[in-house]
């Protein structure tokens, strides 16, 4: 059997894709524990997508969610989240509410509208079928799900350089947590050794760059068994959102997006903090990595 370095390896995390190879985009349904995670998330650059994002910040009530969604096809992506959100309701799984348990899913987008059919987007019916082949099988990697139509390197305004979507899991002194990313950004992408790996690899300002051009976004999700809070969830976010500015440069421009979320199942004892906080940092690095070695 093979080895699963990839998200699944954290138990009680499945994950699905949706992927229309033709129209180059597609949808990527992480599901968490049927009781649910404890999740929050940061966002930075000027133009994230997301539904429900407000929901994760710290001060808010709800605690724990049951699905993350992340999604090509801009804001009209947003809508494979219902499809989610139905699976999970015929499943019996959501928050209790005296009515009705109510799925809580989260979702983030991508721009890939200029890189195959900008008519192609996940619909309702595609984050459906995304949640129904969820599975803990190593994660699929590479032009599939929501990195189908994922494109770096775009800072020059012209050519193409494939992203894609990446796993990675670590395990150190017994603390373990997993990955995913969509790599969708405007710089390059940077080996372990700092050796571009997708891109033009010139940096900014060799050509004319109309801002116009391009619009980026690189997704990530983090998920790990450990305790954590709320407001810790919120801090391991933003050490994830660190982690881009090793391996994307430049990072975080004024032309991205970037979501990252962070998700715990809370089964296990609370971990060391620092090194939690590093390993978050670590598996993001390689899972971003590992999207451009895996298209």
């Amino acid at each position: 059997m093979e080895d699963n370095t990839t998200l699944t390896a954290i138990p009680g995390f499945l994950l699905g894709h949706w992927t229309d190879p033709v129209g180059q985009t597609g949808c990527t349904a992480l599901l968490c524990p049927p009781e649910g995670a404890v999740a929050s998330a940061s966002f930075l650059g000027p133009s994230p997508g997301t539904r429900e994002g407000i929901l994760l910040a710290p001060d808010k009530k709800v605690q724990r969610i049951h699905a993350l969604l992340l999604t090509g096809g801009s804001a009209f992506g947003l809508g494979a989240a219902s499809g989610v959100v139905r699976w999970l309701e015929e499943q019996g799984i959501g928050h209790p509410t005296p009515f009705a348990r109510v799925p809580l899913v989260p979702a983030a987008v991508i721009y890939d509208l200029g890189v195959g059919n900008p008519k192609a987007r996940p619909l309702e019916e595609h984050g459906y079928l995304a949640a129904g082949t969820a599975s803990s099988a190593p994660v699929p990697r590479g032009r599939v799900g929501a990195g189908t139509g994922a494109s770096v390197g775009k800072y020059l305004g012209t050519g193409l350089y494939r992203g894609g979507l990446g796993s990675a899991y670590l395990s150190r002194h017994g603390v373990s947590v997993g990955a995913i990313a969509v790599v969708n950004s405007i710089g390059d992408v940077l080996d372990e050794q700092g050796r571009v790996i997708a891109g033009p690899g010139t940096g900014p300002g060799a050509l004319a760059f109309t801002p116009n051009d391009v619009e980026s976004t690189t997704l990530v999700a983090v998920v790990t068994q450990h305790l954590i809070s709320k407001p810790e969830a919120k801090r391991l976010a933003d050490a994830a959102q660190t982690a881009l500015a090793r391996v994307i440069r430049p990072s975080h421009t004024a032309w991205d997006g970037d979501s990252a979320f962070v998700l715990s199942s809370c089964v296990l004892p609370p971990a060391d903090a620092m090194l939690l906080g590093a390993l978050v940092q670590d598996v993001v690095a390689a899972a971003v990595i590992d999207a451009v070695r895996s298209r």
